[in-house]
């Protein structure tokens, strides 16, 4: 967590990013909060072993972007705590609930779950604060992984794009890199439509079937506990090695940067739907647009989680968060995609110009910007 976080700050931002280290029990996080124009930041709370500051900045500004594309009266903000998400459960309480303690006075954050945490780990956090987002159903909350709004939207958003380039989702073939809740839920919704999921992956290995893999069984194999590799029916392969699948729809979901300039072609596919934050640097999506494929922002295509989240702040339903992600999804994507288009724009770029101009109108509107 080196560095000199003024070194990344722009006319956007951010606000503030806060280091916090409570030694006697293990705790060190930061909390970036980018932009609040547009209202009270929201972001997701991360762990993982190798955070670092400089990435919850780069989170924290996507979902500044991706709040304000989605139509959001929410800024953007990102929390990493530095630690194996694995670890022992009270460990992990005790954590949590001392980042809570330790975030208590940063009203314009409300944090809610992302890789590493999950509803539990925010009803601990509404428990010592009173403010969360993602929270069990037993607190009235609405639980963004168990019914799967990111994969929902991440499905619609993939709808569009097929259909601006011709393709069918029946029978397209599907690879997720990262086969947690987000591309577990989005190979599910997918197939509703027709998809066939053919190659999975998380940190334990890759499974390969051409034929096509049970979504619903190899999730089974997930909540037992076990790798997507140890899954018994179709070819155990490296963890690296979904890049080399060939298919239709490509979805990464789970680190950033797993698209490089050096890797981007070995990449078989017609679409990258970005289910993770900035998994691809701009080489990457640079090299696959000149190769013809279609990549899918993730603050455009991955926004179903915290369009609910922002659904169940301000009081609304599970039925009205879904109906709000197809909604917004779908009419984001087609304005990105049709901009992109005019303008001759990759379709980052496209987003980035429609989100940044939301942000800078509220700006514009604010005693201090």
């Amino acid at each position: 967590m080196t560095g000199d976080p003024f070194a990344l700050a722009d006319d956007l931002g951010p606000q503030a990013i806060v280091h916090i280290h409570r030694p006697a029990i293990g705790l060190r996080a930061v909390v970036a909060i980018d932009n609040v124009a547009c209202g009270p930041s929201i972001g997701g709370i991360r762990m993982a072993p190798d955070a670092s500051m400089g990435e919850a900045f780069r989170l924290a500004r996507a979902m500044t972007f991706k709040n304000a594309a989605a139509g959001l009266t929410h800024g953007g903000g990102k929390s990493v705590i530095i630690g194996d998400p694995r670890m022992d459960r009270a460990q992990k309480e005790r954590l949590v609930r001392g980042f809570a303690a330790a975030i208590a006075d940063l009203a314009d954050y409300i944090p809610g779950p992302d890789m590493g945490t999950d509803e539990t780990c925010m009803a601990w956090i509404h428990d010592e604060i009173g403010r969360a987002v993602g929270l069990p159903r037993a607190l009235g909350g609405i639980p963004l992984d168990e019914i799967g709004a990111t994969g929902f939207g991440l499905a619609a958003s993939v709808a569009v794009g097929a259909e601006s380039i011709g393709l069918s989702l029946k029978g397209a073939r599907v690879v997720v890199q990262g086969f947690g809740a987000v591309g577990q839920h989005a190979a599910r919704f997918l197939g509703e439509q027709g998809t066939i999921l053919v190659g999975a992956s998380d940190t334990g290995g890759t499974l390969a079937d051409p034929d096509g893999i049970d979504v619903a069984a190899l999730v089974a194999t997930k909540r037992a506990g076990l790798s997507v590799a140890a899954h018994g029916r179709g070819k155990a392969l490296g963890p690296d090695a979904a890049i080399d699948l060939a298919c239709e729809i490509w979805i990464p979901a789970a680190r950033p940067d797993v698209l490089r300039a050096d890797n981007a072609a070995r990449l078989d596919a017609r679409i990258v739907a970005q289910g993770a934050n900035i998994p691809a640097t701009p080489e990457a999506e640079a090299a696959l647009a000149a190769r013809g494929v279609l990549v899918l922002p993730d603050f455009i295509a991955n926004a179903g989680g915290v369009i609910c989240a922002a659904v169940e702040y301000h009081g609304g339903s599970e039925r009205a968060a879904f109906a709000a992600i197809e909604e917004k999804i779908r009419a984001n994507t087609a304005a990105v995609l049709a901009e992109s288009r005019r303008a001759k724009l990759l379709p980052r770029a496209a987003a980035l110009r429609l989100a940044e101009q939301r942000v800078r109108a509220a700006m514009a509107l604010r005693r201090w910007g």
